[in-house]
């Protein structure tokens, strides 16, 4: 046994022996002969080139190729033909070393083990009209390679070290440029082709598909390994599916190369089961990333995508496939902020087959997604966002949740909910400016039950709140609609037309038309619209967020006209009491007017218009009636004395009607601000009675001491009022009462400034009783001794009675 032993190793030791002196015989050889065999090797590829490869410089180099022998190619260049038309080296390296195989050169034959490629440019370029810097290299016009011939070629290594490698291609507008730092390959050749394992290091500087549209993977950097196969029959490239590191993301990708047509179509597969949305976006082109990343998921997705460029020169954009799956993750979206999220996206820029791929035929689409959308659940099987150049949104939408939910996200600032439930069934479709929402169409239905509802702005509590929002297309119509307000209840119905269409862009523009009823209105649980809208201190605006929702729904509460029609059984405000109210009536940017309203009250009725300016605690107003036989004493009680002390509901008794035209101001609350109505009344009294009088009764206390002014009847009396803030300009008018008669003018001053003329016979009104003839009643009214006296102010905030030496 030990002497076999022996004997195997001084078999080996020969044999090594032997090849290190072939190895140093062919080092010496080529050393010796470098010049000739640098002239055997470019005679041989400038033979099958159109075009020119030169070689400054060839040195042996012998510990790169052991066991082979190496040979540095110093200042290699390949150029074709018409480089001085384009200009584009298709290779230009510093340094390319050559390992050739020992026993290849014995025979006469040489043959490449590795080539390494080591500070180079390579530039492969297509002009506009086809023609590649690459056709150099002339193909075997017989269609046969020799077995020798491919034997030649079949290099076992390759390596790029610092190389410039562009893919440069005019005719279909694609530009991939790649800063190799490291590229290790070893090949194998079985018969059906060859087998590659690279290891790749490189900087993505350009893998435009289309340059007018920039680049994917732009900046990245890219590290791995590819496994590639090549078939010789079908003339395709494989490259497994397997991990490669992209920037800080490792993904796996695939690739499928067809090289038998022309245009090497291609195919990349790649998938992640774990990396952040905003990172995948961001390897896409910047037409696509920048409208991919108006959407932010928070957490890391899992993702499977398809690029296929088919060689197609009429597409000059591959097609792009990707499927994504969210889970329980948080998206923001044009409209807002979706939670606790899950569903299947996909995204293509070929959503119709026949169609070239691009923008225009780009959609998103999500499948089964189930989030909470500010708070509110929501179902969607299938919401699709098409035409990326003018994106279309369009899915139907389920939800139903209690409306306590929405208290922190749309709710807080603008509305407060307690209890109740909302069930929304909704079908969307909306126009999508700059990934905003526009011009939406709805169709479907909210339907909200047993709901508290604070409107915080105005401080309106609704209780036992019913409605139905029902949505056509633009238009919206509520119907089914019950609230409380306080002791009030409404029942409403009401339609908007193109409510959608100017929601956002002009809410100014959406007019309400409301119909309304009620068995019984306190109106005074209505008066905080006298007022501005109460201050609430607003959170700063987030984009895409809840209150920016919620200051536009406000926006749109306040802004938008709003038209009433109101049917009231009973109305009451403070000692108001009307039956059978009847109002049209708008509510604008402005203030509320008051386009017709009749009412029946005290015994009589009342028309009237006129409106309301808001402007802060004080307002104006504005109002035109007709009173017809009203109960005078209920009518002025009801109206609080129209602001005034001086004549009373305790003053009066009797029917009035009356044509007013005036004008003043109201506060918040409610109330007419003392002395501040301008304007006119001209009025009827009939069945009259003036109690308690106090300008009358010092008017008894001066000459008619035994006649009784504390309750002085009047059949009929007709006048016309000017009122003039704090002053009453009184229209010459006869009085006659059950204890005199008189005329009267002037000025009734409310605070001071009292100036009225009275001229007053002495004759006993009661003399006249049996007159029945109009002349001759007229004459008698002032037969007898006349009294001119004039009421003025006593200067102590009283009135005093002096004759009036300048009566007419």
């Amino acid at each position: 046994m030990k002497r076999w032993l022996k004997i195997l190793l001084k078999v080996v030791a020969g044999l090594l022996v032997l090849i290190v002196l072939v190895w140093l015989g062919a080092a010496y050889y080529i050393n010796h002969n470098n010049k000739t065999i640098l002239n055997t090797i470019l005679t041989q590829l400038n033979a099958n080139v159109n075009g020119k490869i030169e070689v400054k410089s060839m040195e042996t180099t012998l510990l790169k190729g052991f066991p082979g022998v190496a040979v540095s190619l110093r200042k290699v260049l390949l150029r074709d033909s018409l480089f001085k038309t384009h200009k584009h080296d298709l290779l230009n390296a510093a340094d390319i070393d050559v390992s050739l195989n020992v026993f290849s050169l014995i025979v006469g034959n040489i043959k490449i083990n590795k080539i390494s490629i080591n500070n180079a440019n390579i530039y492969l370029y297509t002009d506009s009209n086809g023609y590649s810097n690459t056709s150099m290299f002339k193909k075997n016009t017989t269609g046969k390679s020799s077995e020798k011939d491919k034997k030649a070629f079949e290099i076992k290594r390759i390596d790029f070290n610092k190389v410039n490698l562009i893919v440069d291609n005019r005719r279909r507008f694609k530009l991939f440029h790649f800063l190799v730092d490291e590229l290790n390959g070893k090949i194998d050749y079985p018969d059906s082709g060859w087998n590659g394992n690279i290891k790749l290091k490189t900087q993505v500087k350009s893998f435009a598909f289309n340059t007018k549209k920039g680049s994917f993977l732009e900046g990245k950097t890219l590290q791995g390994t590819l496994i590639t196969h090549y078939n010789n029959e079908r003339k395709e490239i494989v490259i497994e599916q397997k991990k490669l590191k992209i920037g800080e993301d490792e993904f796996l990708i695939g690739a499928k190369i067809d090289l038998a047509k022309n245009e090497s179509p291609f195919a990349i597969d790649v998938r992640a089961d774990n990396i952040l949305y905003q990172n995948i976006s961001l390897l896409l082109s910047p037409n696509i990333s920048s409208k991919l990343l108006r959407f932010v998921i928070d957490k890391p997705i899992a993702i499977v995508g398809h690029i296929v460029d088919d060689g197609n020169k009429e597409n000059k954009d591959p097609r792009i496939e990707v499927r994504i799956q969210v889970k329980d993750n948080g998206v923001t979206i044009p409209s807002g902020r979706l939670t606790n999220c899950s569903f299947t996206g996909t995204f293509t820029n070929k959503d119709t087959v026949n169609k070239p791929t691009g923008d225009r035929n780009s959609a998103i689409r999500f499948y089964t997604l189930r989030a909470d959308y500010y708070n509110a659940p929501l179902k969607i099987d299938t919401f699709a966002i098409t035409n990326l150049e003018r994106p279309i949104a369009a899915g139907f939408i389920t939800s139903q949740f209690p409306l306590e939910k929405l208290n922190s996200s749309i709710g807080g600032e603008t509305f407060n909910f307690k209890g109740g439930t909302a069930d929304v069934r909704l079908y969307c479709k909306t126009d999508i400016d700059n990934f905003k929402f526009v011009r939406p169409v709805l169709s479907g239905n909210v339907i909200i039950k047993n709901a508290e509802i604070t409107y915080l702005p105005r401080n309106m509590r609704l209780v036992n709140s019913n409605l139905t929002l029902n949505f056509n297309h633009k238009d919206l119509s509520i119907t089914k609609s019950r609230f409380q307000l306080g002791k009030s209840v409404l029942n409403m119905n009401c339609s908007i037309q193109n409510f959608l269409n100017f929601y956002y862009s002009a809410p100014e523009k959406i007019i309400v038309n409301l119909k309304m009823s009620s068995p019984t209105l306190s109106l005074s649980e209505f008066m905080s619209f006298l007022g501005p809208r109460k201050a609430i201190k607003k959170k700063p605006i987030v984009k895409n967020s809840a209150n920016e929702v919620a200051n536009q729904l406000a926006a749109v509460l306040e802004a938008s006209k709003v038209n009433i029609q109101l049917n009231v059984n009973k109305a009451i405000y403070k000692h108001f009491m009307a039956n059978n109210l009847k109002a049209n009536i708008s509510m604008l940017g402005d203030g509320i007017y008051f386009n017709k309203i009749s009412i029946s009250h005290a015994g009589g009725s009342l028309n009237l218009n006129g409106n309301i300016k808001q402007s802060g605690p004080i307002n104006k107003f504005v109002i035109n009636s007709i009173i017809s036989k009203v109960n005078v004493k209920e009518f002025f009680y009801a109206f609080e004395n129209f602001g005034q002390n001086s004549i009373t509901s305790q003053n009066l008794k009797g029917y009035l009607s009356a044509k007013v035209n005036a004008s003043g101001n109201i506060t918040d609350k409610g109330s007419i601000v003392s002395r501040s109505m301008y304007g006119q009344v001209i009025f009827n009294l009939s069945n009259a009675a003036l109690i308690g009088f106090e300008p009358l009764q010092r008017v008894q206390s001066f000459a008619f001491p035994n006649r009784d002014f504390k309750n002085i009847t009047i059949p009929k009396l007709d006048g016309t009022l000017t009122l003039n803030g704090d002053k009453i300009d009184l229209q010459p008018m006869q009085v006659n009462t059950s204890v005199l008669n008189f005329n009267m003018k002037g000025i009734y001053g409310l605070s001071n400034g009292t100036d009225i003329a009275l001229d007053i016979p002495l004759r006993n009104p009661k003399k006249n009783e049996g007159i029945t003839d109009k002349e001759e009643l007229k004459l008698a009214r002032m037969k007898g001794i006349v009294l001119h006296l004039k009421a003025i102010d006593d200067g102590k905030g009283g009135i005093k009675i002096r004759w009036n030496g300048d009566h007419d």
